[in-house]
């Protein structure tokens, strides 16, 4: 190739140039996921617009507590719910329904002292802290402080992510809430954070603070209705007007996968619906869930493989052999448990016999003793007869004796002598 010849670059056409997502292309993906839908917007943003907000029973209370305590100005107040559960959201309904009774500063940042910290305070105030030191901070916001009191408005102020703060930033902000007059207190201090900032009040360094904290609001995670409801709000908000979109078996993996955190379903939901939109599909059903949970890394571990399963092919039979004839032997659960229950009947039926009877059987063996004492007691000891009257013959006395034994059954020892006395008198006389 000589060094004048020209290099043609052949033309190539748009479609095989990979170039990045522009904004105008972005733009036009979300109107066709829109429009593919039916709806006028994302109903599962990330951003925390208060038109989504979804106050469920939980919510609505916490926002209540906020309320409350502010106007008692209690001076501190904890607001403890776990990652992803619409804490910022509240906080920020919060300060909105304040506007026109309160200044409110909202601070997010810390990673700072209790100088910065002070700082940045009064830069949401509109003063410039730079180049003065702690006590001139304190002495401009006490300026502040006491402006809004004379115009008859409270001051508020919120810190979110207090978990992150240092024990020695907490207890400069307890001393913030020494700013008071005799009868009230010139700030308000909610600290909002995670539930490490719940352990962190806890423990004993931190005992001054605790004792300040008024009430203690914790967000719980939504039930099973709940993620229902939330599902539903936000689908309607956004404009959506067609059949379900998700179907039950979607919304219980929903719920079941999300353990009940907002910013958890809401992400589920729509990767679940990019997910239905990729696959020309107009509804998310259990199918599809899965498919999501299962690129997610979040499918439903496989059920427990039944033991066979694992043992060798030859030791299958022999174990087969070896139980059936057992099984074969065992009786039914039904069975087993009928002639159990004819058992337990049986013995009832002879215990309350026995209970009834007793009285009358103890009756019958005590006459029966009785009787065969009586009987053993003749027989040792036998009555005498009586001798037989004078003018009769030895027939008449032979014959009383048969009578005497043909009436009782019973021999006597007296009656021979008393006939063989009888006998010799007779014979006497004819002599």
């Amino acid at each position: 190739m000589h060094a004048n010849e020209e290099i043609i670059v052949p033309a190539q056409s748009d479609e095989n140039i990979e170039r990045p997502l522009g904004t105008a292309d972005r733009w036009n993906v979300d109107q066709q996921f829109l429009d593919y839908f039916g709806l006028g917007e994302q109903p599962f943003g990330v951003t925390p617009d208060l038109r989504f907000l979804y106050f469920g029973p939980k919510h609505q209370q916490a926002l209540d507590v906020l309320n409350y305590s502010t106007e008692l100005s209690r001076g501190f107040v904890t607001f403890i719910a776990r990652p992803g559960m619409g804490k910022t959201s509240v906080l920020f309904h919060y300060l909105e329904g304040l506007r026109d009774k309160a200044r409110t500063v909202f601070l997010c940042q810390t990673d700072g002292d209790s100088t910065q910290l002070m700082r940045y305070l009064l830069a949401e105030l509109g003063i410039d802290g730079k180049g003065m030191d702690l006590p001139e901070m304190r002495a401009a916001l006490s300026q502040v402080l006491l402006g809004e009191m004379q115009a008859g408005r409270r001051f508020v102020l919120v810190v979110d992510e207090a978990q992150n703060l240092d024990e020695k930033v907490l207890e400069f902000i307890r001393l913030l809430s020494n700013f008071e007059t005799p009868w009230m207190k010139l700030m308000h201090i909610v600290l909002a954070g995670q539930p490490q900032l719940a352990e962190r009040l806890s423990k004993p360094s931190m005992a001054q603070l605790q004792q300040r904290v008024s009430y203690a609001i914790r967000l719980e995670p939504f039930t099973r209705e709940e993620v229902d409801l939330y599902i539903n709000h936000r689908l309607w908000i956004a404009g959506y007007k067609g059949l379900p979109l998700f179907s039950i078996g979607a919304r219980t993996l929903i719920a079941e996968r999300s353990e009940g955190i907002p910013r958890v379903i809401s992400n589920l939901c729509f990767r679940a619906m990019s997910h239905a939109w990729a696959m020309n599909r107009k509804t998310v059903d259990r199918d599809t869930m899965c498919e999501v949970l299962a690129d997610m890394g979040l499918a439903q571990p496989a059920e427990t493989p039944v033991l066979g399963a694992k043992m060798p092919a030859l030791l299958k039979p022999t174990l087969v052999q070896n139980f059936q004839p057992i099984a074969g032997e065992l009786k039914s659960p039904s069975a087993q448990k009928g002639l159990s229950k004819f058992v337990v009947g049986c013995l009832a039926v002879v215990a309350v016999c026995w209970l009834g009877l007793q009285p009358n059987v103890e009756k019958w063996i005590g006459i029966s003793f009785n009787n065969i004492s009586v009987a053993v007691r003749s027989y040792l000891s036998p009555e005498p007869v009586p001798p037989a009257p004078a003018g009769r013959s030895g027939n008449s006395s032979v014959s009383g004796k048969s009578s005497l034994e043909g009436q009782s059954g019973k021999s006597t020892q007296g009656a021979p002598q008393a006939e063989a006395v009888e006998s010799s008198s007779t014979n006497e006389g004819r002599n």
